[in-house]
């Protein structure tokens, strides 16, 4: 189960990050799937990525922020 919520986690950033110049809501959830593959990443044991997830999910929210800002 694990194993295949990390795939679905992982496919999803990967869908979201190639919708990111459609509109600002993929950035929204981009940032949300890198947080999900961080949680993957922290059950798995593999902190290290679990790391790196959390630090791509808080730039994508700053992003994600900003472009909301821009758009008001």
């Amino acid at each position: 189960m694990l194993t295949a919520y990390g795939t679905f986690a992982v496919a999803l950033m990967v869908f979201f990050y190639a919708l990111e110049p459609r509109g600002s809501i993929y950035t929204f959830l981009f940032a949300l799937s890198c947080m999900a593959s961080a949680l993957y990443g922290f059950l798995a044991g593999t902190w290290p990525f679990g790391i790196a997830e959390i630090i791509w999910g808080i730039i994508a929210f700053r992003k994600w922020i900003n472009s909301v800002k821009e758009q008001n």
